[in-house]
Formats: structure tokens, sequence, C-alpha cells
């Protein structure tokens, strides 16, 4: 246990003193967030990711040691534990190199080899190795009775126990697991019942594919992996570079036998004089060489079955296990990276939103929030099918967004979003004095959080159905405060999340939010209970005791109050602290991310400036001419020094972006829809080790591959763009059966050949829609037809004139339908 530190100091290239610092404080109670952000003195200036890494590689190597130690003592009560074998368990520096180690002393259920040990055959096995010059079946002969019948039996029972032998070799074992993974491939094929199966094509790329274990992304090994698990493809992992060589010359058919298999005639009589070199290497282990005498023959047998009897089988079980290893660690980090990137989107801020979640034959749900997010009016609108009550819906959506000042409409961009999109847009054009903005609004995890029991605690009187409307119109209030109510993995940010282990997703997850909830600070007297349990140091009792003492007492004036909150003591509040403000509180220092415990610093600042906090705070002027390493101390260092300043400058101040949205085209609504060529605007909602998706507005996104990017190379997507971005993107190739839009970043880009281009007129839009609706909307005329096609339709006549998506209406409307939703809603 005392090397831990300085292991974990090698990885990441810290001093030792920094990691034991660190695991100290780790071990006392306190969070990440808080070392990173009040312990920089402690630690060296360790930051999160680092301690992070820290944190993760602690608790392997601990478990490590744990297990290291209970090998030891098992072996040690079979008597076996010899110095060298003590050594080696010692030098063991992972759990895979200590499991081949332990594997020969392991309790094993009865084998092969066991059975021929008890029937006296072990001296056989080793005569035969030590000797090649003896005839195998006369040295049989020697050891047949009432167990062991004839010299075939005698000779099958040696080689069990040398196949056995080798295959426990855990040096052997280890030099052809790492030839394996650099050289093996992964190879998979299509199973002829699926070849021509509809719901299989989506999988066709890996009809027939092959690539190195070592290149093998991690978004194509989880697809290989879903597609078996979906009877699509057979997945073989082969230990050859290439299939037609070695392998194929040796009869090996680039598989090992399954226990279920037996031994066929292709493993067991292989063509004489050719072997692998996973061959060679175990007979080179054990000095095995074909020198012309009697028992080599017998013994470069046994080689052979012992690779393909058992150590492939082996070697293969432990290729699928790192693959998928890799892979799962891999696709959390993307989700962790893109769950970082929604938490920390943009916050519209503090504006009445009204929140759309969008139906068909269910309706439009429609709940309206104020600045603070409280609820204060819902109702359900059925502007689409069946009973395409459009009119009714503008005139409903009209009366609540007067009626409350209505400044935002977040939609949601599920199951008609676009059509609802176009009814916000309607709404826009027959109130421009109200200056609402439309932004369509991810819903992903909107349902999980209206069935949470968090949710009927939190509106009671509300029908599930309309909560969702809240959460959406809550989460363009404030993203971060409103994700933190859902299940980290339920909010669809993730590539093959519903394949990643349970464990590590939710544990990788839960770091980024809390990573994230400190890294902005949290309103103690607004915070939710489910916000406040994702601060450092508080737990979810106590995150229900601080909401209950706030209602029962009102709202807390200064962090020193959380004292009367019960059972949160001393370590709770020195943890959290420094991540709670208090907005319009009695210390103007509580709206600050400075902890309590530096104020005493804050009164040398105060008395250096001859001014008091209020005149202090917010004064660069002040605050520039004074020098942070004048007020360090033996207790805070010029790192905490240094972060005070800062805060003093900007107190509370929000990390997150400003606040900006897409526009969606007019004129493009579904796949059908896009033409190669258009340039269109989109937000990005995902990244993933191979590119972004884009969504552009037609209810499925588009991939920005990582080779249409930029116009250099790039290593990882998130160097250009991140989860949230608004972007300009062109329209390469759209596959509309399979749901595939392929996008460019670079809109200099010209699309494939014979890919089509946009039709005549349609200027990166939809074509012309000629003549007027009979309800008097803008008609939905032709398209040009074909690819590169010639729209004949012009402009609709009976259409109003608005504002694009997203943005502000711009005129009157001048419709009749318009006009008599005004009048409907007593607004003309």
């Amino acid at each position: 246990m005392a090397a831990i530190p300085a292991r974990i100091a090698e990885d990441l290239e810290v001093r030792t003193a920094q990691v034991s610092a660190a695991v100290a404080l780790l071990d006392e109670g306190s969070t990440v967030p808080f070392i990173a952000r009040y312990r920089k003195e402690v630690t060296g200036g360790l930051d999160d990711a680092q301690l992070r890494t820290l944190e993760e590689r602690l608790g392997y190597l601990r478990e490590l040691e744990e297990r290291r130690a209970a090998v030891i003592t098992e072996i040690a009560k079979q008597d076996k534990l010899t110095p060298e074998l003590q050594a080696s368990i010692f030098a063991a520096d992972t759990k895979a190199r200590l499991e081949d180690i332990y594997l020969p002393f392991k309790p094993k259920r009865r084998t092969k080899a066991m059975i021929a040990r008890e029937n006296g055959l072990e001296p056989l096995a080793d005569a035969l190795m030590a000797d090649p010059s003896l005839e195998p079946a006369v040295e049989a002969e020697k050891f047949l009775g009432d167990q062991v019948a004839d010299t075939k039996a005698a000779l099958d029972g040696a080689r069990a126990i040398l196949v056995e032998r080798f295959g426990e070799d855990a040096d052997l074992i280890g030099t052809l697991r790492e030839r394996m993974w650099k050289q093996g491939r992964l190879v998979t094929r299509v199973r002829e019942a699926r070849e021509n199966d509809p719901a299989a094509a989506k999988f066709s790329d890996y009809f027939d594919f092959s690539e190195s274990y070592a290149s093998l992304p991690s978004h194509r090994t989880m697809a290989v992996l879903r597609a078996e698990k979906e009877d699509v493809i057979d997945v073989t992992l082969s230990p050859y570079a290439e299939e037609t060589t070695e392998a194929r010359s040796s009869g090996e058919l680039a598989r090992p036998l399954a226990p279920s298999e037996g031994v066929s005639a292709r493993s067991a009589q292989p063509e004489a004089g050719v072997v692998t070199d996973y061959e060679r290497s175990i007979a080179a282990r054990f000095g095995i060489v074909d020198s012309g005498r009697p028992g080599d023959k017998w013994l470069g047998e046994t080689v052979r079955w012992a690779w393909r009897t058992r150590i492939l089988f082996r070697l293969e079980l432990d290729m699928r296990t790192r693959i998928r290893a890799a892979a799962e660690e891999a696709a959390i980090a993307v989700f962790a990276d893109n769950l970082r990137d929604l938490l920390l989107a943009a916050p519209a801020g503090t504006r009445a939103t009204m929140g759309l979640d969008p139906g068909i034959r269910t309706g439009v749900k429609v709940a309206v929030v104020d600045a603070t997010g409280k609820v204060v009016d819902t109702s359900t609108v059925y502007p689409h099918e069946p009973r395409r009550d459009w009119d009714g819906a503008l005139a409903t959506l009209a009366t609540l967004a007067k009626k409350h000042s209505v400044d935002l409409i977040a939609i949601g961009n599920g199951t008609a979003s676009r059509e609802t999109d176009k009814l916000a847009a309607d709404l826009l054009k027959l109130l421009p004095d109200l200056k609402m903005t439309k932004v369509m609004v991810s819903e992903a995890g909107a349902s999980v959080y209206s069935a949470s029991a968090y949710a009927s605690a939190e509106l009671p009187d509300l029908d599930v159905s309309l909560r969702g409307a809240v959460s959406i119109a809550r989460r363009l209030q404030d993203p971060l405060a409103e994700l933190v109510k859902i299940e980290p993995k339920s909010i669809g940010v993730g590539q093959y999340q519903h394949d990643l282990p349970e464990y590590g997703l939710s544990k990788s997850l839960d770091a980024v939010v809390e990573d994230c909830v400190n890294g902005v600070g949290v309103d103690l007297n607004t915070a939710s209970a489910p916000l406040l349990r994702r601060v450092s140091g508080i737990t979810e009792s106590l995150a229900t005791a601080i909401v209950t003492h706030r209602d029962d007492n009102g709202p807390f004036r200064t962090r020193k109050e959380l004292a009367k909150v019960p059972r949160l003591g001393p370590k709770a509040f020195e943890q959290a602290a420094g991540f709670l403000r208090i907005r319009g509180g009695d210390d103007p220092l509580d709206v600050s991310g400075v902890h309590p415990e530096s104020y005493p610093v804050i009164n040398r600042i105060l008395e250096r400036a001859s001014a008091d906090i209020g005149s202090l705070i917010g004064n660069a002027g002040v605050l520039k001419s004074l020098e942070p390493a004048e007020f360090v101390d033996e207790t805070f260092g010029l790192p905490t020094v240094t972060d005070i300043f800062a805060e003093l400058e900007k107190p509370g101040r929000d990390p997150r972006p400003e606040f900006r949205t897409a526009t969606f085209s007019d004129s493009v609504h579904v796949i059908a829809d896009l033409r190669p060529g258009m340039v269109l605007e989109g937000t990005v909602t995902n990244v993933a080790a191979f590119g972004a998706f884009i969504d552009i507005g037609v209810h499925q996104d588009g991939l920005v591959h990582i080779s249409a990017m930029s116009d250099k190379f790039v290593e990882d997507p998130r160097d250009v763009v991140r989860s949230g971005d608004v972007v300009r993107v062109k329209v390469l190739e759209v596959d509309e059966p399979r749901k595939r839009i392929s996008l460019t970043l670079r809109l200099s880009d010209d699309a494939p050949a014979g890919a089509g281009a946009p039709a005549k007129g349609e200027s990166g839009g939809r074509s012309g829609r000629p003549g007027g609706r009979p309800d008097g909307r803008s008609g939905g005329g032709q398209r040009g037809q074909g690819r590169g096609g010639q729209s004949k339709g012009g402009q609709g006549k009976g259409g109003p004139k608005g504002g694009k998506g997203g943005g502000r209406g711009s005129s009157a409307p001048a419709n009749s339908a318009m006009a008599d939703a005004l009048r409907r809603a007593g607004l003309s």
C-alpha cells in the first residue's frame, strides 16, 4: 500500500508528495471539487481532471493490493508459496498478471489433468518432457493398470497434464496475449439468414469486415458487439494478422474451439510440418525441439493441442474482454464529455418561458413558467392530426403569452417538433410586440423526469404529461439546474449507452455532474434538492434537510446559518460552503466563491485598501493596485489568494457561455426536403470519437465525420465543436432509406459527384411552394422532380412574411386565420 502514491505519481507525472497529500484528503472525506478549488497549496495545484484520475487509480491499486494479499494467503494454505513465487506475486502490476500467476493454484472443477495425476501419469509426462529420445508408446506401457487400460489412455492422460501446464504458465500466456493484441484482428461475417433482412441493414458496414485489435475504435467495437447480440453477424477474434497466410496453411480457421465442439479433425490433424508462431513460442518456452527423436513428434502434437484446444480459446476470451473494456472506457469518456458540455450549456436566464411538449394525437402540452421557474399556467392544444385546431391552438398560446409576458418559447425536439415549431413561428408573427424568441430544446429525459418521484413531489397538482413541458421550459432557462433532476444516463448524449456497464457509466457521469455543479455554484435559496445534493459534501438527506429548513424558516441570510440545519456538521459545511451562493444576503462575500475560511484574508485586504467590502467587490481598479503575494501567510498560499482576488473582481461569475440559438430553415422539415449543397444552421447534439451529430431540424441528426470538420488534421472532434454549439453546415449526401445525412463544416466542400444539387430556386432550402392553402397559410406546392431538378413553383401567395425560425416576428399577421386567432384571444 505504501508504494501506491509513487505509482500514481509516475502515471500522472507529478511528485509523490502531491499524490500523498491528495490521498490523505480523499481519505479524510474531502471531495474532488473541494480539493481542486480550496486545497491547491496542499496538493501542489492538482486540477480536477488529475484528481479524478488519481481517485480512479487509487481505487484500482488498492483493490489490486487486497487481491494480492488474498492470493498469497490462499497459496500459503496449500503449502506451495515459495520465495520465488511470492516475489512474482509482489511484482505483478496488473490484475490480469496477478490472476495469470494464481491460475495454477486456483481451486477448480475436476479436470482431465487432475484425473491423470490421480492415475499416476504425471511421471510419464515428466519423463517424455525430460527425455524426448524415449519412445512414447513403450514408455506408456509402464503405467498401465486398473485405471489406465492401454497406451493411448496413458498418453492422453500425460498430454492432458502437459496441456494444463502449458496453459497455466503465467509468463508464456502474458507474452502470447500481448502478441495477439498487437497482430490479431477482429473479423465479422453476416449470417446468411440476415443478409437481406431490412432490419439488419443498419449493420451492413459489418457484413464483411476486418480490423486489427489495436486500431479498432470504440464506436466500431460497440457496433460489432451490438450486431452480434442481435444475431446479425458472427464475430471471429483471430490471432493472425493475415487470414490467408499462416492461418489457412496450418488448417486453422482463425477461431478457437468452443468447449462444446470437442476436438475436430482440423485441429487434431494439421498438415505435417506446418506450425504457427504461437506454437513455436510455446515449444521454445519448454525447450521442445523437433530433432527427429522418438518423442519429438508427440511433444509437438501436444504443443499444437495445447494451443488449439486451450490457450487460443483463453486468449480469445481475453481479447474480447480487453476490446470490450477499451471500447466501453472510450464510450463512457465520450458520454461524460458530452454531458459536461450539455450541463454547461449557456442558460437563457431569468426570463418568462413557455414550454411546448409536442404531440400529435395527444396534443401539444403547454406550460408557462415565470422568471424563477415557477409554474404559472398550463394548457393542452391540438393543432395537429386528428383535430387540426390550428387557429384555436394559436388563440390559446397567444392568450398565455400576453398574460404572462412570455419572452422565450422552448419547443421539445421530439415527435411533431417541426410542426409545433411552425405553430410557434405563427405565434411570433401574431405577437410581434412581445419580441419573443423560439428555441428548439432537447427533450431527452423529460419523460423520465415527469414520471419520477421528485417530479410528483415538486409538481403534485400537475398531470404527468404536463410536467414534461415544465421541464422543457426550465431546461432552457437553466440547463444545469433542471438536468440534475434526471439520471445522467437518461439524458441521451452518449454512444451505445445502453450497452455500457451500469456501475462504470454511473460513476463517471456522477463525477461530471458533481464537477459541473460545483464549478458553476448553487444559489442556496432557490436550488432544488436534486441540485443541492450534487454540491460537495451534501448528501441526499442533507439536501432535503436544507430545503425543509428553508421552507420552514425562510431564506438563508448568511452561509453561517447552514449550521442550524439538522445533521449538517463542520465537515459538510467545510466541503459545501464555498460552492453555495446567497444573493441579497447580509454578507456580500456570500455571493462569491470565496470560502468562509478565507474571510480573514479579505479583512487584511480591506484594511490595506482602506475600503469596505461593498466598495471593494467588483472594483477592478483598486484590486489591481494590490499585490496578491503580500497577503500570503502560513495558511493561505498564493494560489488561494489569487483566486480570492479573481472572485472579488467578478463575484459569483458564471463560467458558462452567452446564450444563443440556432435558426432552422423555414423550408426544411423532413429528410426528403434535404438536397446536397444546402447550407443550413444547426445545433450540435452529440460528439463521438468519429465526428459530431447536428440537429438541422428534420427529426434525424446529420453526421459531420471527423474528416469533414476542418482543413487541418483533427485528432479529437471536441477540439472543433462541443455539444450545444450552433454551427453552419453543408449537406453532402442524403440516404433517406437508412436515415443517414452526411454533413460538412467546410462550407467550401462540394457534394460528391452524382449526389445532385439543390433545385433551382431553393437557395439552400426547399423549392418554392405555389398557391395558398385553403386555410390561408402558405401553400405546400411541388418540389422540383429528381435531384438537381428545376423547381416550377413560385413563392406562396397567401402566406404571411415573418421572421426566420428562432428569430423574432417582423410584421403583423396578414391573413384571415391569424386575424381570427387574434380576435379569439382578445388581442385585436
